[in-house]
């Protein structure tokens, strides 16, 4: 670091044109200056500056190395610069893993938005009803529904949320509306498969129903779809139908009774962020959090 404060207090002297006033601007005394001068000579062995009481003039090798300060200096400032231009720009990657029917309505949108302010961020959207291994898998965020058991990862949550039966208005004119969970048992119902497993077991309270499969699919927006259009009864999110319900194409049922996919749902299933840790986690995934947080 003392180059380069040679190499400034140099140019100050060269720029300035004498060594007191130069010491001026700088707060230096004119004995420091010309000890400062001194020291640069001796240490280069060669003398730099032609001075008197008045004036200064550079020798050719002081003329060599002024043009080189000026060069290392414009290069530091440059740098600089960069560095405080990356902290108010995001770049860099970022892999967001989440529920396909709820990534697909609102993660997917709410990236490209998020990539038209910070373009020189390159995401990249992995949507899966299974369960992934964040830190396997190099994934920065996980978006998911109710407190997975993983003790080693980080939650954040989103916002509140439940589990609901729904169906389209279309289905219950041709089918009936289930006034309680047993009668289920005579409805068409639209079942969520994980792992090669049919999740037919749907939780109400003090009572567990297996419900008949009529249809199934390992995408819940799959599932949403057929309920929309008329298939049959499904277990969903509430934030997956918020949009549905409001226009009219999907009605819930048994509000009273429904717990969810376990009893640990309790009903509320908040939405939430994982993450693997709460240190070093890059700028842009922190800002992609708060942005997400905001939209939804």
């Amino acid at each position: 670091m003392a180059k380069i404060d040679d190499m400034q207090l140099f140019v100050h002297v060269v720029r300035s044109g004498g060594l007191a006033a130069a010491g001026r601007k700088i707060g230096l005394s004119p004995a420091s200056m010309t000890a400062r001068i001194n020291q640069l000579e001796n240490h280069y062995q060669t003398r730099l500056l032609i001075r008197n009481t008045r004036s200064i003039k550079l020798t050719e090798a002081g003329e060599q190395f002024y043009q080189g300060c000026l060069r290392v200096i414009a290069e530091i400032d440059a740098t600089e610069q960069s560095i405080q231009l990356s902290k108010n720009t995001l770049s860099g990657s970022l892999k967001i893993t989440a529920p396909s029917d709820f990534g697909k309505q609102f993660v997917a949108p709410a990236i490209a938005k998020f990539v038209a302010q910070n373009p020189q961020v390159k995401p990249h959207l992995h949507l899966t009803d299974g369960l992934v291994n964040l830190v396997e898998e190099g994934i920065d965020i996980a978006i998911r529904f109710g407190n997975l058991p993983d003790s080693n990862l980080i939650s954040r949550m989103i916002k509140a949320n439940q589990r609901v039966l729904c169906a389209s208005a279309e289905y219950l004119k041709i089918h009936g509306q289930p006034l309680q969970p047993s009668d289920l048992l005579n409805h068409r119902c639209l079942v969520m498969e994980r792992f090669g497993q049919s999740m037919n077991d749907w939780h109400f309270k003090n009572q567990i129903i297996r419900v008949p499969v009529a249809m199934s699919s390992s995408d819940g927006a799959v599932i949403r779809q057929w309920a929309i259009d008329g298939a049959g009864i499904a277990l969903k999110s509430m934030v997956d139908i918020s949009d549905d319900l409001t226009k009219g194409h999907l009605v819930t049922l048994l509000d009273d009774y429904i717990l969810g996919f376990s009893n640990k749902d309790k009903q509320q299933i908040g939405l939430q962020f994982l993450y693997p840790s709460r240190q070093f986690q890059p700028r842009q995934v922190v800002a992609f959090m708060d942005f997400f947080q905001q939209q939804i």
